[in-house]
C-alpha cells in the first residue's frame, strides 16, 4: 500500500469554517441584543414583575431587541455548532429556519404591496395605540420622539391625533399642563438653538391651524413614511435584495456542507 493514497470524499474546510466564523459573530451579536433587552427590562423592574410585560398599551421597544436577538442567537448557535461539529441535524435546522424567515419576508413584502390600504390602516392604528401609551414607558416615548423628529411629522395623520393621549387632549376636564399641546419632537427645529426646548409644544393646538405650522410639523407620520419610502425606494429594495441573497447564500452553503458530511460518512461506511 506504500505510495498509494486513497482519495475519497472530503468536507470542504473553506465552507465549514466560513459558516462557523460568520455564525459565531451572529451568535455573539444575538447574545448581546438579548442581554441589552434583559438589562432594559431589569432597569424598568419588569423582571421582578413579569405580568407588567403585557400591561403596556403600546409597543415596548425592548421586545425588538429580545425577538431579533433571540432569532439571531438560535440561528447563530445552530450554524456555528453545526459547522464546527459537522452536525447535520443542526445544519439542516439552520437551513430550514433561515428558509422560513426568507419565506416570511417574501410573503410580507408581497402582502404589503397588494394590501397597501390595509397596511396603512394598521399602521395608523398601531401609531395611535402607541400615542395613548406615550407617557407609560420611557423607551416607547424615546422611540416616538425619534420617529417624529426623523420624519419631521406629528401623530399618525396630524397633530390632532395627540387628543388620544390623556395628557395632551383638549377636553375641559384635563388638568395637565400639556393640555392641547404636543410633544417637543413635533416642533420645528431652529438650527440656532443648542438646547432643546421641551415645552415648545405647550398649548400649540389651541392656536388656529394656520398658525400651528409656524411652530410644529403638521404632517402625519404615515404620509411622511410613505414619502420616505418613495424617495428611498432604490435603497430599501437594495437592502431587501441584499438580505435575501445572503439568506439564500447561507442556505446553499449549509446544504453543501451537509452533502459533503453525508458523502464522507457514506464512503466511510462502504470502505
Amino acid at each position: 500500500m506504500s505510495g498509494n493514497h486513497y482519495k475519497g470524499n472530503e468536507v470542504s474546510c473553506c465552507i465549514k469554517y466560513f459558516i462557523f466564523g460568520f455564525n459565531i459573530l451572529f451568535w455573539l451579536l444575538g447574545m448581546a441584543l438579548v442581554g441589552i433587552g434583559l438589562w432594559a427590562w431589569s432597569e424598568k423592574g419588569v423582571l421582578s414583575n413579569i405580568s407588567s410585560i403585557t400591561d403596556l398599551g403600546g409597543l415596548d421597544p425592548v421586545w425588538l431587541f429580545m425577538v431579533v436577538g433571540g432569532v439571531m442567537f438560535i440561528l447563530g448557535f445552530a450554524g456555528c455548532i453545526g459547522a464546527l461539529r459537522e452536525n447535520t441535524f443542526l445544519l439542516k435546522f439552520f437551513s430550514v429556519f433561515l428558509g422560513i424567515i426568507f419565506f416570511l419576508e417574501l410573503t410580507t413584502g408581497v402582502l404589503a404591496f397588494v394590501f397597501k390600504d390595509w397596511i396603512k390602516d394598521q399602521l395608523n392604528l398601531f401609531i395611535n395605540n402607541n400615542i395613548r401609551a406615550y407617557r407609560d414607558d420611557i423607551d416607547l416615548q424615546n422611540l416616538i420622539d425619534f420617529t417624529q423628529e426623523y420624519w419631521e411629522c406629528c401623530g399618525a395623520f396630524g397633530a390632532d391625533d395627540w387628543n388620544l393621549n390623556i395628557y395632551f387632549n383638549c377636553t375641559d376636564g384635563n388638568p395637565s399642563r400639556e393640555k392641547c399641546g404636543v410633544p417637543f419632537s413635533c416642533c420645528t427645529k431652529d438650527p440656532a438653538e443648542d438646547v432643546i426646548n421641551t415645552q415648545c409644544g405647550y398649548d400649540i393646538r389651541a392656536k388656529p391651524d394656520s398658525e400651528q405650522k409656524d411652530y410644529i410639523n403638521v404632517k402625519g407620520c404615515v404620509p411622511q413614511f410613505e414619502k420616505w419610502l418613495q424617495d428611498n425606494l432604490t435603497l430599501v429594495a437594495g437592502i431587501f435584495i441584499g438580505v435575501a441573497l445572503l439568506q439564500i447564500f447561507g442556505i446553499c452553503l449549509a446544504q453543501n456542507l451537509v452533502s459533503d458530511i453525508e458523502a464522507v460518512r457514506a464512503s466511510c461506511f462502504f470502505t
